[in-house]
């Protein structure tokens, strides 16, 4: 079905949409892969998309996406809270970003893996969540006072402070010239990593699942730090060149305080109203479930020994 609608969505009339109505996946990856061609049309850069955007509120492809939606958040259903969380908010996203913080896969990062091993890594990684500026953007849409201010704050850090050369995205590209990182396929990614990127995309595309989106970004900030310190750290043991490590290391000393920021200044001040602090807690523990699956994976690509407890 990917294919299919991969190629409907460049045609100039929507016949070949029309023809895909209804159709069934050929399996999870194909299911996934359907979903992601849909997300681009909202958040693909327009170089990419062009006048594929056209057919973003096709009623075909609007069909497909609640589906595929439907079934990648039914997956996560275990992890939805049910009030057994008490009533601090703030204390409860702290407590899921801090059980499994450092997932084994990254101690392994910064004491055994080899430079090649860890350009794999880094390909199928990404680092913290690839267009995390776009997701910020998307996220305080008709947010207003101190969780919008504190979402400007956290872009301008993205975005280098104003200085295009250290802007997040342009790090990244000097991290991937530097250590000669491959750019993976969508379609050859592990499935843990693609329900990981579509489930941000996801919250990000629906507005009814803001306070979702406010929480998966929340443990993005809170978790990143320690991780990318221990990347800088293997990347430091192998020799890496200079223009290897910025990216790392930037993440590594901001994001603890773009997380204390978050918790503060924008899940605080939301967390005011019940059912969107019933959303915030579920987005942490969505992204704690995916980021569970895909660390477990990454552990079984590249080490031959059973998973150590993560602490």
């Amino acid at each position: 079905m990917s294919r299919r609608l991969a190629s409907a969505l460049c045609q100039s009339s929507d016949e070949d949409l029309r023809q895909i109505e209804g159709a069934e996946p050929d399996d999870d990856r194909d299911e996934l892969l359907t979903l992601s061609a849909i997300h681009d049309l909202y958040l693909a850069p327009w170089t990419e998309i062009g006048s594929q955007a056209r057919w973003q509120h096709h009623p075909v492809v609007a069909s497909l996406k609640q589906r595929a939606e439907g079934n990648l958040l039914a997956s996560l259903a275990g992890a939805t809270p049910h009030g057994e969380w008490g009533d601090d908010v703030c204390r409860e996203v702290r407590r899921i970003a801090t059980r499994g913080r450092i997932a084994p896969i990254y101690r392994w990062i910064a004491s055994d893996a080899t430079a090649e091993e860890l350009v794999e890594f880094i390909a199928v990684e990404g680092g913290p969540d690839d267009g995390f500026d776009d997701l910020v953007a998307c996220c305080q849409v008709g947010l207003t006072g101190e969780p919008k201010m504190e979402m400007a704050t956290n872009y301008w850090d993205e975005m280098g402070r104003g200085d295009a050369r250290q802007v997040h995205r342009a790090l990244h590209r000097n991290l991937s010239a530097a250590m000669e990182v491959p750019h993976i396929a969508r379609g050859d990614l592990p499935l843990p990593a693609l329900r990981r990127s579509l489930l941000t995309t996801t919250l990000a595309t629906n507005r009814s699942m803001q306070p979702e989106l406010v929480g998966v970004l929340g443990m993005i900030e809170m978790c990143a730090g320690p991780r990318c310190r221990k990347v800088v750290a293997g990347l430091e043991r192998v020799g890496a060149s200079a223009d290897a490590l910025p990216f790392y290391e930037v993440h590594a000393v901001t994001d603890p305080r773009h997380g204390k920021d978050w918790l503060d200044h924008v899940i605080a001040p939301l967390s005011h109203d019940p059912g969107i602090a019933d959303g915030i807690v579920r987005g942490a523990r969505w992204r704690a479930e995916v980021d569970r699956a895909f660390f477990t994976d990454l552990w079984d690509r590249f080490v031959d020994v059973p998973e150590p407890q993560a602490a």
